[in-house]
């Protein structure tokens, strides 16, 4: 049947409307399936953080995918230089008791010796009716007993002390023993039993209710609240000064980290009690001479609090990707690949061996080469490392830019392998800055290492009652982080300044330097036994 012109003009727009229509459909279930595909990313990704491995170590992932086909040059030194055996070695010392020194473990314990005997009866020979006499002893085991905290009450008297001669003639004759003033007024509180709360929560990180439990159980009812207040009178009064000191110090080396950690604080002025508030850490570098972690908490995550701070310092800092950072200035910036790496891990999907899990497995094959790389060179010299550095892993570093370059056009920019490669591609010039100097590390890990404990404290008593209450938890943490990365026990730490700072005079502040956690005397007082 013939159609008519204006018949056929009728179908050709049915036909266009409907291929349009189609195009659009066409069009919305390709939004949908890309939309659907970053959904299930999410949530495998939602549960793997809840319930999967927390480690990004390399030997979790499973059916990991080798770089093959590829020319490194010296990308494979690691594999051909590698002893198996001392490897071996090694992980088998962590899994048995190969190596294992009791005497060793034991040395710094006291000892005592129990003996069992025999009874009085059964010293006389049951069959010819003769004494038995002792014949020797024979070794069977050793125990380890636990005696629990003790605590006493120490009563303070001050002497006097009279000259009768000067009494008789009428002069002064009355000589008073000098005392110690109070750590705190009109408080029982001593430099031990401050130090050893300030311990058991910064440290052991025991909650404060759960502390004054164990004071009832050893037979002293003390207050939270009590407790409470001679952490921030004596933080407030005296180990904060001791925290001033190593800001000091701390800008005068030429090498930081930096990182920071939500925290929620009650009762800010004009804020919410569900916002978030944060708790900022800086710290010299794992080479330094002079280990310092500084704590410092503030009510935002402005990159203001980095630049007032870090004020006249000028060095490199490491940092992760955070771009308030970038507000310092006078300083280099040196970025962590561990971060970077850490996108990628969080890029892989559930089961290892999908298509999807191709590209992060190959990331993290890079950077497992540059950390093997890496550690191997963590004994030599600056000038030595920085030389090997551009020897070993600048070919791996150049294969890792082109393999990222090809790739970051073929994902969906919003999936996580797409966010993951563009954070690399956005910052590659802070992660290539650690071949400038070999002092440089090639990671932030000493501050997040520093900053660990207090996320681990955070689980337990949730956030802080007040910002009185968050400034004395970074002072703490300060001292006691610092004392750690100097090799000494923070609880003899703390007791030593509560005891020596309220007797200094604060107007020199160079006394404190006598108190320094690196001072030779300091460290044989307060020694790890």
């Amino acid at each position: 049947m013939d159609l008519s012109t204006s018949d056929a003009s009728v179908l050709i727009e049915i036909i266009k409307e409907q291929t349009t229509t189609i195009s659009s459909l066409r069009q919305t279930l390709e939004e949908m399936n890309t939309e659907s595909r970053l959904l299930r990313e999410q949530i495998d990704y939602l549960t793997k953080k809840l319930f999967g491995v927390k480690s990004e170590k390399s030997s979790v992932l499973t059916g990991q995918i080798l770089l093959e086909g590829m020319e490194f040059g010296e990308f494979d030194e690691a594999e051909s230089n590698a002893d198996f055996e001392e490897v071996e070695e090694l992980v088998t010392r962590q899994k048995t008791r190969k190596g294992y020194s009791r005497e060793k473990a034991l040395m710094h314990l006291p000892q005592e010796d129990r003996q069992f005997t025999i009874s009085e009866a059964d010293k006389i020979c049951e069959i010819d009716g003769d004494r038995r006499h002792f014949a020797g002893k024979k070794y069977i085991r050793s125990e380890i007993e636990y005696i629990p905290a003790t605590m006493k009450i120490i009563n303070i008297y001050q002497e006097t002390w009279e000259c009768r001669t000067c009494r008789k003639e009428e002069r002064p004759y009355l000589k008073q023993a000098g005392v110690d003033a109070p750590l705190i007024q009109h408080s029982m509180a001593s430099p031990s039993s401050v130090a050893w709360t300030m311990y058991q929560k910064y440290v052991n990180h025991i909650p404060l209710y759960r502390q004054e439990k164990d004071w009832q159980n050893l037979g002293m009812q003390v207050k939270r609240s009590t407790l409470s207040n001679w952490i921030l009178k004596t933080s407030e009064e005296y180990l904060g000064k001791m925290v001033e000191r190593l800001h000091q110090q701390l800008l005068m080396q030429d090498y930081l980290h930096a990182d920071e950690t939500p925290v929620q604080v009650m009762n800010e002025p004009e804020k919410k009690n569900t916002s978030k508030s944060y708790m900022w850490v800086y710290t010299s570098s794992k080479n330094s001479t002079k280990p310092i972690r500084v704590f410092e908490y503030k009510e935002g995550r402005s990159g203001s609090n980095a630049v007032n701070f870090l004020k006249g310092y000028e060095g490199y800092l490491h940092t992760d990707g955070f771009s308030g950072y970038g507000k310092v200035e006078n300083i280099t910036r040196c970025l962590c690949w561990s971060h970077a790496r850490r996108h990628f891990a969080d890029a892989l999907p559930k089961n290892l061996k999908s298509p999807e899990a191709t590209l992060p497995l190959q990331a993290i094959e890079y950077f497992k080469k540059l950390f093997e790389v890496e550690d191997k060179l963590k004994d030599l010299s600056p000038e030595d490392r920085k030389k090997e550095r551009l020897r070993q892993q600048m070919t791996v570093l150049e294969a890792y830019w082109s393999w990222v370059e090809n790739n970051s056009n073929r994902v969906l920019p919003k999936s996580r392998i797409g966010k993951a490669l563009q954070y690399s591609i956005n910052q590659r010039e802070g992660l290539m800055r650690y071949l400038e100097d070999g002092n440089c590390d090639m990671t932030n890990n000493t501050a997040e290492n520093s900053i660990r404990p207090f996320t681990v404290g955070r689980k337990n008593w949730l956030f802080a009652g007040s910002p009185n209450g968050a400034h004395s938890s970074a002072i703490v943490y300060s001292l006691v982080e610092t004392a750690k990365a100097n090799g000494i026990n923070p609880y003899k730490y703390l007791q030593l300044l509560l005891s020596a700072i309220p007797k200094l005079d604060m107007e020199d502040p160079m006394s404190l330097d006598r108190f320094l956690p690196w001072d030779p005397k300091v460290r044989e007082a307060c020694k790890i036994l």
